[in-house]
């Protein structure tokens, strides 16, 4: 190895931003979610002190992993507004868990949604990466949303404006883009896009992603581009529709399918693909 490659190397570390420790994030959003609800915790807390020496814990652990990251807020006063959020931050992820539950036959209640399903875990991940990212802390947001996407396959961006009672059936493949908003009550598929037209950089810090209002459902594989796009309220987009345009309330969005099935008395006359 040259030593030039070396001094490179040197230069690039010396010049980088304050390293960000990503195990250390990751380890307290999962251990702040295990103190919100129980049923994704190793062990049982037992009793009012313990939660409020767990809380203050984690507390201390965010101000310390912030120190170094933040520049123009003070590391307090971020733990401490989180801190007011939590009831809040709760019961919504409550509600989004009762959502799936209702949404969910196969569910078997609260505890099953929120101990093992991959959309509660993206959602809850998602909501806490959203309360950082309003308080405009850098980097760490995106992190977690990435963290998450990596386990459970769900790309929600942190800047996404998400109302109550969200229902995720499956998730693998879904992209929800930094300027979506979500109303209450809506439910995705697997492999929902909500994107933007164009990934053209000059279009930074514009809405670029769709509006979805209350009560939508959409299903597998459709995918819904534009920042002027908006899904009314009580819409049902069908399964891998594109839709660039803006749908009224109550709208019914499908393809209508065209199967051709055919049957030969002939084995050897089947088609064969080769892929």
């Amino acid at each position: 190895m040259s030593e030039e490659f070396v001094q490179t190397l040197a230069l690039a570390h010396h010049q980088a931003p304050v390293p960000l420790p990503a195990h250390a994030f990751c380890h307290w959003a999962d251990n702040l979610l295990a103190l919100l609800f129980p049923e994704r915790a190793d062990r049982q807390l037992s009793g009012a002190d313990a939660v409020a020496a767990t809380l203050s814990q984690l507390r201390a652990n965010l101000i310390a992993l912030l120190r170094p990251v933040l520049t123009l807020h003070s590391p307090d006063a971020v733990a401490a507004a989180l801190d007011a959020r939590l009831p809040h931050l709760r019961q919504r992820l409550l509600l989004d868990a009762n959502a799936i539950v209702a949404a969910d036959p196969a569910a078997q209640g609260i505890a099953e949604v929120v101990s093992t399903y991959p959309g509660f875990y993206a959602i809850a991940l998602h909501r806490l990466a959203h309360a950082l990212h309003q308080a405009a802390v850098p980097r760490v947001p995106r992190l977690l949303s990435e963290y998450a996407h990596a386990r459970t396959g769900i790309d929600i961006h942190p800047g996404a404006h998400i109302g109550p009672s969200f229902c995720i059936d499956h998730g693998t493949g879904i992209v929800v883009g930094e300027t979506a908003v979500i109303g209450a009550h809506v439910k995705l598929f697997q492999g929902v896009t909500l994107g933007a037209l164009s990934v053209a950089k000059h279009l930074q810090g514009i809405k670029r992603h769709p509006t979805i209002e209350d009560h939508v459902v959409i299903y597998a594989n459709a995918t819904i581009l534009g920042g002027n796009t908006v899904v009314g309220s009580h819409s049902i987009i069908g399964g891998n529709v594109w839709l660039t345009d803006s749908v009224p309330s109550h709208s019914r969005v499908y393809h209508k399918a065209q199967l051709h099935v055919t049957r030969s008395e002939d084995p050897n006359a089947d088609i064969s693909f080769s892929i």
